[in-house]
């Protein structure tokens, strides 16, 4: 029997993620949107169907308002909720994001309930968390409730150090652990150009200047695009995600995780090393970190606890 993935959300986000997954042909797609979008995500479903003759791949993409078509999923990606605007504050977007993903959340237990959850909305280590709670209640196991954020953010990372150095992208690792923010933790040390760490290959103030551009790598797009985000990397990192879990591939690759004295942090999800594979996240790896490490590591969650705490329960 063929995997069912769903994306709940049709935006930008959604759109790219269905369009990458159609691509690899993982299993048939249910692109979800709420009602108000009337017929839109049947639109971008039947687009995508089109595509399939050029590109060569017969996955088969449906589009609905109703959760019902959504039914006995293997993975449900939630792509769902609005984006921060221009004097909306942090506290305003959780506000508004709670209400969006508390219902998502209970709408993926009624109807998928052995499914693993695959969170992007933002702000995201908080959105995640307030899913893994509504749906933890409904029986959910904390490695069937994951956030994307760490997979896309080392592939700007990975970018960056490409273009530094002038190789393909393909010779590069990145490690970036912590919150999806502004005090992200890119790991230098641990990231490697063909094995060799990239501290010993460009000055420090090289090294430097891609760990703060990776850090502002959602902003730099933002003020380029002028209206609306990211979609392309986004959509691509889920996509991977996705495959490693539907595939059983055991990849690690940092992703939002739930821990529970990890790192020495309890009660909340931050972007750490998992092994990705069919039972969602299956372990957690943890790293020997410096002093220096630790500390940024530790400045990452307090932020991460700040924005949770605008979470109303």
């Amino acid at each position: 029997m063929k995997n069912k993935i769903t994306i709940v959300g049709a935006g930008f986000v959604g759109a790219t993620t269905a369009h990458w997954l159609a691509e690899r042909e993982l299993g048939d797609i249910v692109l979800l949107d709420i009602p108000a979008t009337e017929t839109m995500p049947k639109g971008k479903a039947l687009d995508l169907m089109e595509a399939g003759p050029v590109l060569g791949y017969d996955t088969k993409v449906v589009g609905t308002t109703d959760y019902a078509d959504a039914a006995n999923s293997d993975v449900v990606v939630v792509t769902a909720g609005m984006a921060r605007k221009p004097g909306m504050t942090r506290e305003d977007l959780v506000g508004i994001n709670q209400k969006i993903i508390t219902d998502v959340a209970n709408n993926i237990a009624a109807t998928s309930p052995n499914a693993i959850v695959v969170v992007v909305t933002n702000p995201l280590d908080t959105m995640t968390f307030l899913a893994y709670k509504v749906l933890s209640a409904k029986g959910f196991p904390k490695n069937r409730v994951i956030g994307q954020a760490g997979v896309l953010d080392s592939a700007r990372m990975r970018t960056f150090m490409a273009m530094e150095m002038g190789v393909s992208v393909e010779n590069t690792h990145a490690f970036v652990l912590g919150g999806h923010g502004d005090e992200m933790v890119p790991l230098t040390r641990y990231s490697t150009i063909a094995g060799i760490p990239m501290t010993e290959l460009m000055p420090k103030e090289r090294v430097d200047a891609i760990v703060q551009r990776t850090r502002q790598g959602g902003a730099e797009i933002v003020n380029l695009l002028k209206t609306g985000s990211a979609y392309f990397a986004p959509g691509a990192a889920v996509a991977e995600m996705v495959e490693a879990i539907l595939k059983d591939k055991k990849l690690v690759r940092p992703c939002a995780a739930y821990l529970d004295g990890e790192y020495g942090i309890k009660d909340m999800y931050f972007g750490v090393p998992v092994v990705l594979g069919r039972n969602g996240c299956e372990k957690i790896i943890e790293v020997a970190l410096t002093d220096e490490e630790s500390a940024m590591m530790n400045k990452s969650a307090e932020l991460v606890r700040g924005t949770m705490s605008a979470l109303k329960f």
